[in-house]
């Protein structure tokens, strides 16, 4: 075995539990680190990167959908939105200056990212807000949260504004090349009202779903390559199973002081990238 594949597999494992943790699939950290450390060309890394999504979602949603944590009718609502933003993405992806775009994304997670950390009493929600709603489309359940010990009940509140969110992360997915796991994380959580562990593990069994369509297209480019998304997807299962055990473990005030500073770390990148400046 060689080194890099040993560094792969490593590198792997980490954004897979990473994650699997936070509901955004892996590839925020696999793509600057092929790039930037190990020297690998972009295309093969986002290549590699929509592996990585692919085996995340594989390995943390079965895991999550056993334990009755992922909302599949919810998952399955949301991802409508998503996918007729992506298709809008696509069309508007030769008349919309990407560098504007960029930075208007960029703000909007940052205050989301603001937003969530005023967030309190993360694990205590209004069972009232929006049920008429709720209830005719479906979109409630509960979960047993090993944390808490008890049984959570919860139900979607501002489907419509969580529906408008998706449609956006779906034109930035569509559009500007990116994951999408931040705004499907933060569209749930912020605007549903969503338990941040139905969330993430929702969004885990979602980005699955987006990244294969996307696969499909660089695997035709030959931009995937196996010698580098094999010990990728193999590194990230075994990351993305491990990550599903912790976090159900986590308390969702622990799980959201990691997930903001990501977010906001996203929205800078995103706001210089729209600038032209590289850090």
């Amino acid at each position: 075995m060689s080194l890099l594949v040993i560094k792969l597999i490593f590198v792997a494992v980490f954004a897979g539990i990473f994650g699997s943790v936070l509901g955004l699939g892996g590839g925020t950290v696999i793509t600057p680190i092929l790039t930037l450390m190990l020297g690998i060309d972009i295309n093969h890394a986002i290549g590699a990167s929509l592996i990585a999504v692919i085996a995340t979602s594989s390995g943390a949603a079965i895991a999550y959908i056993n334990d009755g944590i992922t909302n599949l009718r919810i998952g399955m609502f949301l991802e409508i939105a998503t996918t007729i933003g992506a298709i809008t993405g696509a069309f508007l992806a030769g008349l919309i200056s990407s560098s504007v775009l960029y930075i208007i994304f960029g703000l909007f997670l940052l205050y989301s990212a603001l937003a969530m950390l005023q967030k309190k009493k993360a694990e205590k929600y209004d069972l009232n807000r929006g049920k008429s709603l709720s209830n005719k489309m479906k979109l409630n359940g509960s979960y047993y949260d090993k944390k808490l010990e008890k049984e959570v009940s919860y139900h979607a509140v501002h489907v419509p504004a969580g529906f408008g969110v998706m449609y956006g992360a779906g034109v930035a997915s569509g559009l500007l090349g990116i994951g999408s796991g931040s705004f499907k994380v933060m569209a749930m959580d912020l605007f549903m009202k969503l338990p941040l562990k139905v969330s993430s593990a929702t969004s885990n069994f979602m980005m699955g779903v987006t990244a294969a369509a996307s696969a499909g297209v660089y695997l035709l480019r030959g931009d995937i390559d196996p010698q580098i998304s094999g010990p990728i997807a193999i590194g990230v299962l075994v990351g993305a199973t491990i990550g599903a055990k912790i976090m159900q473990r986590m308390k969702s005030k622990t799980i959201r002081i990691i997930f903001v500073p990501v977010i906001a770390y996203i929205a800078i990148q995103m706001m210089l990238e729209g600038l032209g400046w590289k850090w």
